[in-house]
């Protein structure tokens, strides 16, 4: 027997033997009235071995996180939510047959305590246990105490069991929930409306990905996990909301890394009569105060490298950052020909049909993107690759378009929206035919968004900001499975050959 099943034997035996003495199990009578982050400070005053005067009773419920038993008395580490308190069990407090029963408890129990308040000699804020029942009985053991989850693969897919035991990662998804409050406030507070848009969408649209393709029977179509809302949003600045965001999931149907996972949470939102130079402004500012107000700084380290998010934030069209960082000759920039050869020569498969607009993007990649270290916002991308931007009116080869990269990653993405019925149609055409025939996804014009286009769209911009990637910069996480609470992973082999997570000692 392995010593995972042989731990498995040794919790079951141990509950049946509390049921055979009527104990429930999974009760659902206890109700606590106190939480551990309120009590603690009650305790502050006391002396070592001073039980608070007041005499109050205070009710508490958590799991069983340590244990120490000595014979007749015992000592456990109880944690809720709010945080860690000592519970103090004597046998001739809780009576001989409640302490029989919690000597068969285990670490991991969830259990409800009632007592008083007292600090122990050694001056530990502590509650002196008047009964102990029991909440819920765990049937598997805790990882080792002082090992944790060492295994990477096992934190991810059994994130309940790294939540319980792993502090930082508690932490991060505490972060995490606070930077979205943040950033919806933050705009909501500059009068943008949050709404939701389709999840399944007939047509998919707004970016350039794989979807996941389904069919409803009653309507007897397909349909299409969207890979962007943003088709949507401008639809409503047709119909006359002038400020509109969305914090929600998108869903591609594409590879997993460090940085992608199959479905995330973008931030996407669209102003009317701005531009992209106005959102510059407003990502700088938004992305620094929600630094500021969750670190309580905008000074930084990111996986051992120091970010400074302080404004003003660096800038830079494509060009420049090609010349600047990326070491290319200007004269090589300039010449069409010249520029798909350097991509060519540099080992950058280009499709038949792509320009010097791709050319240029895909050696930014190589060349530039990865050293963007502190804040940077890069300009005037190809019309080429920007299907959805406004063309510049003065170079209509670049489009009025910036993507922010920070820590050598892609944080944003925006641009003055392009709202010419007659040439988005043409882009939209173009893309399809360069994208060719899709054996699972046809590619297929969105004619509803040109109809809407054709009643007058107003002037605008729009931006799609990674919350993931924004989480991860801000919490130091090297991975998106880091801040996703349930990332998508490989099928899970036979529990027989999983690594055993180890057994804290129960003291008994």
């Amino acid at each position: 027997m392995s010593s995972e099943n042989q731990f498995l034997a040794q919790r079951r035996e141990k509950a049946q033997t509390l049921a055979e003495l009527g104990v429930k199990l999974y009760s659902n009578t206890f109700k606590p009235g106190d939480r551990i982050s309120d009590l603690l400070p009650k305790t502050e005053q006391l002396e070592p071995q001073q039980k608070e005067e007041s005499g109050a009773s205070y009710s508490i419920a958590g799991r069983i996180m340590a244990m120490r038993k000595f014979g007749k008395a015992a000592f456990i580490t109880l944690a809720d939510a709010t945080g860690q308190m000592q519970v103090y069990i004597r046998k001739d407090t809780v009576g001989e047959e409640q302490f029989s029963a919690f000597k068969k408890y285990d670490i991991g129990d969830i259990v409800g305590a009632r007592g008083h308040l007292f600090k122990t000699k050694t001056g530990e804020p502590s509650l002196h246990a008047e009964a102990i029942p029991m909440v819920s009985k765990s049937l598997r053991p805790m990882p080792e105490k002082w090992h944790g989850l060492t295994d990477v693969e096992t934190r991810y897919r059994q994130r309940y069991v790294d939540l319980l035991v792993t502090p930082e990662s508690r932490e991060t998804f505490r972060k995490r929930v606070e930077i979205i409050r943040l950033v919806r406030d933050y705009l909501s507070d500059r009068g943008f409306l949050e709404v939701e848009t389709p999840m399944m969408q007939p047509v998919p649209g707004g970016a350039t990905a794989k979807p996941f393709k389904t069919y409803h029977n009653a309507l007897n179509m397909d349909l299409y996990l969207r890979i962007a809302p943003e088709l949507y949003l401008k639809r409503l600045l047709v119909g006359g909301f002038e400020k509109v965001f969305e914090i929600n999931r998108n869903f591609r149907n594409e590879g997993l890394s460090t940085r992608h996972n199959p479905e995330f949470t973008m931030l996407e939102f669209y102003q009317a009569y701005a531009t992209y130079d106005d959102l510059i402004d407003l990502t700088e500012d938004m992305i620094s105060s929600v630094c500021q107000a969750v670190n309580g700084t905008m000074k930084i380290s990111y996986q051992g490298e120091n970010v400074d998010l302080s404004p003003p934030w660096k800038r830079l069209t494509m060009e420049e950052a090609l010349i600047e960082i990326g070491g290319l000759d200007p004269q090589i920039l300039a010449d069409d020909n010249r520029i798909i050869s350097q991509a060519k020569g540099l080992g950058i498969k280009l499709e038949p049909q792509a320009g010097p607009g791709k050319a240029k993007t895909e050696l930014f990649e190589l060349l530039v993107e990865e050293k963007l270290v502190d804040p940077t916002f890069i300009t005037s991308y190809p019309t080429e690759v920007s299907p959805l931007a406004r063309r510049n009116e003065v170079n209509p080869q670049v489009t009025d378009r910036f993507e922010l990269f920070i820590t050598g990653r892609e944080i944003a993405n925006a641009f003055s929206e392009l709202n010419d019925p007659i040439d988005q149609r043409e882009r939209f055409e173009k893309q399809i035919a360069e994208r060719g025939d899709d054996d699972e996804v046809h590619p297929e014009l969105d004619v509803d968004y040109l109809r809407a286009l054709e009643y007058g769209m107003p002037s605008a911009a729009g931006e799609g900001i990674g919350i993931d990637r924004l989480v991860m910069l801000l919490t130091d996480s090297p991975s998106i499975r880091d801040v996703i609470l349930f990332p998508h992973m490989k099928p899970e082999e036979k529990m027989q050959k999983e690594p055993p997570i180890g057994e804290q000692t129960d003291g008994d």
